[in-house]
């Protein structure tokens, strides 16, 4: 229900005293002021009275009363008011105390307050406005808690649109954005208040003196400082790109076939937006890597689940925190949510007395509830730990599977890591990284993870480093054939882990990608299952 709403039924039934939870206090005044006074939405229109600590109670004509200032004075002086009225205090939560002893004097007269307003043969409501929500248990039963809102993304659009028009008729601003841009600006700032929207949005247009796509950094920027006063999300610099991650054509192709599903144009066509992805498989095969680059692809912020920080705490903080975290992430949205190694997150155990099983259902209640932008990307690599519950339909759109890479995606990360780290010409020296030399690595990195060659690569680097000279092929080799990988010594589990994804899950890696020829069967460590892909074979 809509807050005007929902508040013109509140002030008709005669609700003595509200609760609003909120830092935008012009925002929610007006907004108040506007049902208040629309005879449509109330019947009675109501004059609005404003109190602040530093103004005392101030009259609908602005004059303030004296002596009004403290505020048993000023709630003295509202139950003296007879007309229809509605009477804004700002900022009076430091004298009801919330979990600590409040003042008396302050918590005894709303109470008297509530008893009056509710009998009166006017109609009077007291509305209290505060960044934080203090409630001493006397007043429970007396005062409603009403949600307000933050700003639509009409409303953030609106506040876009009115600094482009004051800025472009100046000159000294270029805009550069067309109607789809406008919309992924604001879209981008939801999650924030008007006033810091506005900020973000102006801190983008003095950035460089242009205001483009580019500048979408600036508002995310503004978001983590929403993210880190959370303390239970982490806000990640996303800096990696699909292109910096090897192989996996078909999670690459899925993913990119739903950058902007969020926006009105997918609206359009009917279209939900995505849920999110399980990606489970082989470990150091680019699982988490695909999380940050799914985010910096679709210039989205990425927020990192920590469930480790939710179970925190005394006896139900950590229901209490999985809620925060989840408000959190919908405050930000759109965004990516990665959640790294969720089955080690929602283990829990048996001595926990069930707190585990409630906050991992929590979690699965809202993923397959929510409504706002967050798309979630969960990666594990245990699948024996995966509740039955996270697998099935409608918790995320698909499960993929990530085996040991093929030949082609091997030579795709060797070209990646080398191409990362040979930018210094005294380092790479005479080394040509051709397709040549790429065939040969991916040949002797057979069964070698996406980590294990990277770390292949660091470790040539640390050979060569030790006597000041160029990189050369004989050291990527070396550190190759010192390497025992996991496809050895997990090999018993990796196969388990096929096995189990076979019938399961989608195949990350493209069809044909599989060099088939060549790797028949489960011919070596990295080899595929019989079906070739160590997953269902679905092309996207």
């Amino acid at each position: 229900m809509a807050f005007r709403d929902a508040l013109s039924q509140l002030l008709k039934a005669r609700f003595p005293i509200l609760y609003l939870e909120s830092f935008e206090e012009q925002r929610v005044i007006a907004e108040v002021s506007a049902v208040a006074h629309d005879a449509t939405l109330v019947r009675t229109p109501r004059a609005v009275w404003t109190w602040s600590l530093t103004t005392g109670l101030v009259q609908p004509d602005g004059t303030p009363r004296k002596s009004t200032t403290s505020p048993e004075d000023a709630l003295d002086a509202a139950l003296r008011v007879d007309q229809p009225s509605v009477l804004i205090f700002k900022d009076l939560h430091p004298a009801l105390g919330g979990d600590r002893p409040g003042t008396p004097g302050v918590v005894r007269r709303l109470r008297d307050l509530a008893a009056a307003f509710k009998s009166g043969p006017v109609p009077r409501t007291l509305v209290l406005i505060s960044p934080l929500l203090h409630l001493p248990p006397e007043l429970e039963k007396d005062v409603t808690i009403v949600d307000f809102p933050l700003p639509t993304e009409t409303e953030i659009r609106q506040v876009l649109d009115g600094i482009i028009a004051a800025n472009s008729a100046s000159g000294r601003i270029r805009m550069a954005l067309d109607d789809l841009g406008r919309e992924r600006f604001a879209k981008a700032a939801l999650g924030l208040t008007l006033h810091e929207a506005e900020n973000a949005f102006a801190r983008a247009m003095t950035n460089d003196g242009v205001l483009d796509g580019r500048d979408l950094a600036v508002v995310h920027e503004e978001k983590r400082q929403t993210v880190r006063k959370s303390g239970l999300l982490e806000f990640v610099d996303a800096t990696v790109d699909l292109a910096d991650v090897g192989g996996l054509e078909n999670l690459k192709r899925w993913l990119a076939k739903r950058d902007g599903s969020w926006l009105a144009e997918a609206a359009a066509y009917g279209l939900p937006a995505p849920r999110g992805v399980l990606i489970t498989g082989v470990p150091g095969c680019g699982k988490s890597l695909t999380a940050k680059a799914v985010a910096a692809a679709w210039g989205l912020p990425l927020l990192r689940l920590d469930i480790g920080r939710v179970f925190a705490g005394l006896v139900g903080s950590s229901e209490q925190n999985m809620r925060t975290a989840i408000r959190t992430a919908e405050a930000t949205a759109p965004c990516v949510l990665w959640v790294d190694e969720i089955e080690k997150g929602f283990a829990g155990g048996g001595g926990d007395s069930g707190t585990s099983a409630r906050v991992f259902g929590s979690f699965l209640t809202w993923m397959q509830e929510k409504t706002r932008s967050v798309f979630v990307i969960a990666t594990a690599n245990d699948f024996e730990g995966l509740p039955p519950e996270l697998l099935r339909k409608g918790r995320f759109d698909e499960i993929f599977f990530v085996d040991l890479p093929t030949r082609a995606e091997r030579t795709a990360i060797w070209r990646v890591h080398l191409a990362r780290r040979l930018r210094n010409p005294a380092v790479a020296g005479g080394l040509a990284v051709d397709d040549a030399l790429l065939n040969e690595l991916a040949g002797f990195s057979e069964g070698y993870s996406g980590a294990e060659i990277e770390q292949a690569v660091v470790g040539g680097l640390f050979d060569a480093f030790s006597e000041r000279r160029a990189l050369h092929r004989d050291d990527l080799l070396r550190a190759l054939a010192a390497m025992v990988p996991l496809s050895v010594t997990q090999a018993e589990r990796i196969n388990a882990v096929r096995s189990w994804a076979d019938t399961r899950a989608v195949a990350a890696t493209a069809a044909e990608d599989w060099d088939l020829a060549t790797r028949p069967g489960a011919a070596g460590p990295g080899a595929p299952s019989q079906r070739g892909q160590g997953g269902r074979a679905v092309e996207f």
